[in-house]
């Protein structure tokens, strides 16, 4: 099999991708996507938008965003140059693991893949200069459907490996866990 699925402890939704490199003296090539090989693992996605993103230092970070309804994202998250430090936290209305977070370490020198589901948040720390994420969305990107929590939320408590990161004012700014509607909802 080309592709090894392991889904990640605490949030088993989560899913680190692991695909073979086959190389000779040429290079190498190795399959990032096989509609078939997912769909067997439980992944079943139709991508509505492949995007692509570089970071210039260690240290950016992005996140954590989710689309809400009926915009929410699935993501498939690859790393095609560098390193970045990736966290996906549970924001789905009454799950049991509702704001638990898991992480995983992704970089360019493996073929290594995120699946993250709709009902996640998603939001990566960059760990080497120069890092270059692809990815691809199961809903196409919608401002006005866009939301985010704070990458500092004190409640989530996330161990990002650069302690002054490079942030926009737009992730800087975002709502805290405890103020989404998915946790007023839970309070009752």
């Amino acid at each position: 099999m080309a592709f090894t699925f392991r889904p990640l402890d605490g949030l088993p939704e989560v899913v680190r991708i692991e695909s073979t490199r086959h190389g000779d003296d040429r290079g190498w090539f190795a399959e990032v996507y096989k509609e078939s090989a997912f769909r067997a693992n439980g992944i079943v996605a139709t991508f509505r938008q492949a995007n692509h993103t570089m970071s210039a230092e260690p240290g950016t970070l992005r996140g954590l965003h989710y689309q809400v309804a009926p915009f929410a994202q699935g993501k498939l998250i690859r790393v095609t140059a560098g390193e970045i430090f990736d966290v996906v936290v549970d924001i789905r209305s009454g799950s049991k693991t509702f704001g638990r977070w898991v992480s995983t370490v992704l970089g360019a020198t493996e073929s290594a893949m995120l699946w993250v589901p709709e009902g996640f948040a998603h939001g990566f720390q960059t760990t080497l200069p120069d890092t270059e994420i692809a990815y691809k969305t199961t809903a196409e990107y919608s401002p006005a459907h866009e939301r985010g929590i704070r990458w500092d939320d004190r409640a989530l408590a996330i161990p990002w490996p650069i302690g002054e990161p490079i942030l926009s004012a737009r992730d800087r700014d975002w709502s805290t866990l405890a103020e989404l509607p998915a946790a007023r909802t839970r309070a009752r």
